[in-house]
């Protein structure tokens, strides 16, 4: 596969508490000469982001991020802000004691309101993988393709692990044919990146990609 193919499914990304205006700058930079799908990054640097990449790449940001904990309301008034502010993409994660205590009308009610929240946008919803049974993770598929969400991510990248190939080929059993598939936390390699792909990830949230083509390109250059 081509590098730029999967340049082009990378969700380029910074979400580190300590990120400053520089970092996203730079990601922002990066993103846009390497054509990748987006940027991701925290929601107060959303406004000043789109600002500066204009029409160039699009701006995600994450909702209830990184424990999904918060409340319908909050996620809802998250998502508007968001949107008011220039956000192309929006990543929510799921309220995951809701998904343990099998209320899970209420998932799919929350999502849903989040969805509405993104007039149009796109919308991720990361659903925690690594805290979740396998039954669990099939209910997600269920309920994240009834929700009218755009794809299904597997990960915050903040929790005890991130994508695994297993996972991805679970999605991509279990989910409905228009839904798709984000692979997010732990993409260390152009190989990794190209086998969740291959399984049917068609979005990879990763900061990794871009820095390995960077330092092969300055390797090439000596």
């Amino acid at each position: 596969m081509e590098i730029s193919e999967i340049l082009k499914k990378v969700d380029h990304t910074v979400l580190n508490q300590a990120s400053t205006w520089s970092d996203i700058k730079a990601l922002c930079d990066d993103g846009i000469k390497y054509h990748c799908a987006s940027v991701c990054i925290p929601p107060a640097y959303v406004k000043k982001a789109k600002e500066y990449v204009g029409n160039k790449i699009a701006v995600c940001t994450v909702i209830g991020f990184p424990n999904g904990y918060n409340t319908t309301k909050v996620k809802v008034f998250e998502t508007e802000d968001a949107v008011d502010n220039g956000a192309d993409e929006i990543d929510m994660v799921i309220n995951i004691g809701m998904l343990r205590n099998k209320r899970y009308d209420d998932v799919l009610s929350e999502i849903r309101a989040v969805k509405a929240a993104c007039r149009g946008k796109l919308l991720k919803v990361i659903i925690e993988t690594c805290l979740l049974t396998e039954e669990e993770k099939i209910k997600m598929c269920q309920i994240v393709s009834e929700s009218g969400a755009d794809y299904i991510k597997t990960s915050t990248g903040f929790s005890t692990g991130g994508a695994t190939r297993e996972d991805i080929k679970l999605f991509a059993e279990n989910v409905a044919p228009h839904l798709k598939i984000k692979a997010a936390g732990g993409i260390s390699s152009l190989e990794d990146a190209e086998e969740f792909i291959k399984l049917g990830a068609s979005r990879l949230g990763t900061s990794r990609i871009v820095k390995i083509v960077k330092q092969e390109e300055s390797d090439s250059s000596y």
